[in-house]
């Protein structure tokens, strides 16, 4: 049995898939834009912020070998209606994140090849990919480990290539002066680490599918920490590298690392940029395609959702919950839904980190005896300052996307109280 669970090393990729996606490309000018050379600065603080919230994912991570991750931490420390909460808008919001990445390739694959540009032909790319990544994932966990491993180190590339090379043309002049026109615009740390910030999401994304791992009380949460670090090294060698090679004129760019790279390498930079950008999005789909059916499965586990869903195949896979993600996920697809995804998703996010944050101190209250295979340093200091940083972010949100978060919470009610009546029934 243990042949089929995901390894230490596969754990680690399966996290740095989730987090390093097409943003990535897309952020420096952004930051470049806002705050100037400054922005690793804000890179260095967004990074020392994830890892004070990736500190208490790892912590309750080492306490649970269930899938589920947030959900799990949620219902545990304070009861089933929290933790349904908590998992149904994760769920509902990795169903909608996959269908975007699936439309954002077929985006990217027609803005490379315009014949395949139009309505018709993005449908058609976007049933492809999820009927073959469904097939993948039905056929089990060992297929799904190969390839997403490979996906992963393909995806990588692009970025140890643009940073060995452009690292050799970084002029120091470039990062003068710090603040664009030498002065800093009060509240521009603010607007740039919020966006940076986004680059780091889909941490939490590991400890949903903890049951498929080996070990995971003692793989994952060195597995997360591995993760952030590597994530953190990659983003802030990248942004100095198109920083030092552009200066001020990255903020101009509509595609800042491609700019960058072309400029030091000619049309091979292009190339190198243009494939990276859709083997990133690939990967992150194939991602999307093995998380997201198991924070449904974790649901179904903890009878939550109807039984049937919790029934696996003769491979091991959840196959209701890959069929349904799927079918779902494809008919979003269908309808384009990035507005609506752009608009849940910063909600969602903090509907995990904040339960997760506090978790960390009923635990130690509820559980002071058990195992842990990571535990947070200073006591209370590091879980109260993520806690408090979640609680900021989320207050940068728009109130619009307050809102429709809010009402995927509502629309999730009475979902929680019919399957609660069949339990006490």
């Amino acid at each position: 049995m243990e042949s089929k669970k995901l390894g230490f090393w596969s754990i680690v990729l399966l996290g740095i898939n989730g987090i390093i996606g097409s943003g990535i490309f897309l952020l420096p000018n952004k930051a470049m834009a806002i705050i100037g050379p400054a922005s690793l600065l804000v890179m260095l603080f967004d990074m020392l912020l994830v890892l004070a919230i990736t500190f208490c994912f790892a912590e309750a991570g080492g306490l649970f070998k269930e899938n589920g991750g947030a959900y799990i931490y949620a219902k545990e420390a304070f009861g089933d209606f929290v933790g349904y909460e908590v998992g149904f808008l994760s769920w509902a919001t990795r169903i909608i994140a996959f269908a975007t990445m699936a439309v954002g390739f077929a985006t990217a694959l027609g803005g490379i090849i315009p014949a395949l540009s139009s309505d018709m032909m993005k449908n058609v790319i976007v049933s492809v990919i999820f009927l073959v990544l469904a097939v993948i994932n039905l056929l089990g966990i060992k297929l799904y480990e190969v390839i997403q491993n490979v996906a992963t180190i393909a995806k990588l590339l692009p970025f140890v290539l643009f940073i060995g090379i452009g690292i050799f043309y970084i002029e120091p002049a470039n990062f003068t002066p710090l603040f664009p026109h030498g002065v800093y615009t009060p509240g521009s740390f603010g607007t740039a680490a919020v966006m940076l910030f986004f680059a780091f999401t889909g941490f939490e994304s590991l400890g949903v599918a903890a049951a498929e791992m080996e070990n995971p009380q003692k793989n994952l949460p060195k597995a997360t920490l591995i993760t952030i670090f590597t994530v953190s090294a990659i983003y802030i060698l990248l942004l100095a590298c198109a920083i030092g090679i552009m200066g001020y004129e990255l903020a101009d760019t509509t595609a800042p690392v491609q700019a960058a790279f072309t400029r030091i390498a000619g049309a091979f930079g292009t190339t190198v940029v243009a494939a990276g950008t859709l083997i990133s999005i690939g990967a992150l789909c194939i991602a999307a395609s093995f998380v997201t059916p198991h924070c449904g499965l974790a649901l179904a586990e903890q009878h939550m959702l109807p039984a049937f869903m919790a029934e696996r195949n003769r491979f091991g896979a959840p196959y209701w919950c890959i069929i349904i993600s799927t079918v779902v996920a494809m008919l979003i697809g269908y309808s384009g839904g990035f507005a609506f995804l752009a608009s849940i998703s910063v909600v969602s996010r903090f509907s995990q980190y904040i339960p997760t944050c506090l978790s960390i101190m009923v635990f130690r209250k509820k559980m002071p005896d058990a195992p842990r295979a990571f535990k947070i340093p200073f006591g209370p200091v590091i879980p109260v300052i993520a806690l408090i940083v979640s609680l900021w972010l989320l207050a940068q949100a728009k109130p619009q996307q307050l809102m429709i978060g809010f009402g995927a919470a509502v629309i999730a009610l009475p979902f929680y109280f019919l399957v609660h009546k069949k339990k006490q029934a």
